[in-house]
């Protein structure tokens, strides 16, 4: 049997269907029984993120020859059937994942890790090594000891939390995530991780609510020292050249200072004054990966930025389809065989959007440690 991820051309050539396959058939023919959906509406939606075909979507449902859907397109199944508002008017839709309500975010976990946990028997029994990049690599947040994975994020401060009626638990209308800062690198990491390791516990805690065994899990800490307590426990235990500067109001920019032979530097992020508010244009982000001080047989990481779409820009370097394995790749090459790291990069801002920084590219980095590994 032979395996497929969309771009390669592999396919799963048993000559019966697969039982991946046959569910992505069904999620289409009976997950609504009362509506019609066809393999050119769900190309359609899915071309929102991603261009899609009718002999696309017919490959990954083929009754002979399947071919196995890569794992972002498996998230948008999942996306796509969490939700019946996805089919509530035509042409179908797939809605932003941040736009679902709370049940609507589970049942897309819950299909989405039996979806991944599907592909990757089928590519078990088809002797292939699961969730591996195009080069054939393991992806970077593929964990192969099958562990815990515990994302941390902060939350946000009393007095923002107050000024949002979904967050205050005294409203009809509260919602948890509301209270939660850096929510949408949350959203982006805590999915792709998921895909990646079905067959590990992988959940979100704020830093207040952390259990002692979290502790000892592989850690994977969001947001800097402002509001993530754990974050700064953690760059505390850690000897890096690198610190960083909190805001002591939101007035103030802060940064990232690194000391080496005696002297410092600092990286601040970009702003411009319009009329009376500020506007971000380019922030500065830590990422580090390094055994973690609490249990040196797991992992911590830790992506951090001065603001928070920094720090969504720290994850979306090794999320973002487009560009992970380039960075992955400059990761492994930079660093060989070394267990602890870290880099400073530039996060460009273009029209409020966060733009994925490609590592490969002179003058995105503004500073990497070990010196002189690459």
């Amino acid at each position: 049997m032979l395996k497929f991820t969309e771009g390669r051309g592999d396919v799963v050539g048993s000559g019966e269907s697969t039982a991946l396959a046959h569910r992505l058939r069904a999620l289409r023919e009976e997950r609504w029984p009362d509506l019609v959906i066809t393999q050119g509406d769900l190309a359609a939606a899915f071309s929102a993120e991603k261009p899609a075909s009718v002999p696309l979507l017919s490959s990954w449902e083929s009754r002979s020859h399947p071919k196995v859907p890569p794992l972002s397109r498996l998230a948008a199944y999942a996306t796509f059937f969490a939700t019946r508002r996805s089919v509530a008017a035509r042409p179908y839709r797939l809605l932003p994942v941040a736009e679902l309500t709370d049940d609507e975010l589970r049942q897309r976990e819950d299909l989405l890790a039996e979806l991944t946990a599907l592909r990757e028997a089928e590519q078990l029994d088809a002797g292939a090594a699961p969730d591996v990049d195009r080069n054939g690599r393991r992806e970077f947040w593929y964990f192969p000891d099958r562990n815990n994975i515990t994302i941390v994020v902060a939350q946000l401060p009393r007095e923002m939390r107050e000024a949002m009626p979904y967050a205050d638990p005294t409203q009809p209308d509260y919602i948890e995530l509301y209270t939660y800062a850096d929510l949408d690198a949350l959203i982006e990491l805590h999915g792709h991780i998921r895909a990646l390791n079905p067959r590990s516990r992988v959940h979100f805690r704020t830093a207040a609510g952390l259990a002692t065994d979290d502790y000892t899990s592989h850690l994977v800490l969001l947001g800097g020292v402002d509001w993530n307590v754990v974050t700064r426990e953690l760059l505390d235990r850690v000897d890096l050249p690198v610190s960083q500067v909190g805001r002591h109001d939101e007035s103030e920019s802060g940064g990232f200072v690194v000391a080496r032979d005696g002297t410092e530097r600092i990286f601040t992020p970009k702003l411009s004054r319009h009329g009376d508010r500020e506007v971000l244009h380019e922030d500065v982000a830590h990422f580090y990966r390094g055994p973690n001080p609490f249990n040196h047989k797991r992992t911590v990481t830790i992506c951090n930025g001065m603001y928070g779409r920094g720090t969504l820009g720290a994850v979306r370097a090794l999320t973002d389809e487009r560009f992970r394995d380039r960075n992955a790749e400059y990761l492994r090459t930079t660093f060989p065989g070394l267990a602890a790291y870290s880099v400073l990069t530039r996060v460009s801002v273009v029209n409020g959007r966060v733009v994925t920084p490609d590592w490969s590219l002179p003058g995105s980095l503004l500073d990497e440690w070990p010196e002189g590994r690459g």
